[in-house]
């Protein structure tokens, strides 16, 4: 669960991932002279429009697979989760990220899914139709925003995998973790060209 603690006021300021990354976008900038705007202001109807069927299907929805309790659920789920990859899919095949040319607050919060779907959710979760690997330009996004900056230092694939695969007794009551798959988001991905 994430949250914004005020270390001064020995509180929590806000536990909700999406005010948190909107409060990062700019009530720090004074203390950190960085300006960048993941939220720019001609953009937010494209970004928030994209952030919502991004949540209700991709960041929420491989937790709706992966808890069903029926099959029925399950596979809405399953099948809204992939009819949205597929329409990123194609989205991302015209522009370099969700929203134009510039990385945008909707391509964080897909990043943070993405980077763990075919170590974790792919299996664990039972959305197994196809890996993000499967998907040239999702994989190449992918990618591309983990070789952005201070990104890659912000992603540890083993301790992702052992978190969910032991916490969740639930869906892995044997709570072995995996050895596999091989990742490598290091490798190229062609996308600056996309401007």
């Amino acid at each position: 669960v994430p949250v914004l603690w005020d270390k001064q006021t020995e509180t929590i300021v806000n536990n909700e991932s999406a005010q948190i990354i909107r409060i990062f976008n700019s009530a720090f900038n004074g203390l950190t002279g960085n300006d960048d705007d993941y939220y720019p202001a001609a953009l937010r109807a494209e970004i928030d429009a994209i952030n919502d069927r991004v949540y209700h299907t991709v960041n929420n929805g491989v937790y709706k697979a992966g808890f069903a309790t029926a099959q029925a659920p399950y596979e809405e789920a399953f099948a809204a989760l992939f009819d949205t990859l597929d329409f990123l899919e194609d989205r991302l095949a015209g522009q370099r990220f969700l929203v134009g040319g510039q990385m945008t607050e909707a391509d964080i919060r897909l990043f943070t899914t993405l980077i763990r779907f075919d170590a974790v959710y792919h299996g664990h979760f039972k959305t197994n139709l196809r890996r993000i690997a499967d998907y040239p330009n999702l994989s190449g996004y992918v990618r591309d925003i983990y070789q952005t900056g201070a990104i890659a230092s912000t992603v540890d694939i083993g301790q992702i995998k052992q978190h969910y695969y032991v916490s969740q007794t639930k869906v892995n009551p044997t709570q072995i973790v995996p050895l596999g798959p091989t990742l490598d988001f290091t490798r190229p991905h062609d996308r600056a060209k996309l401007g």
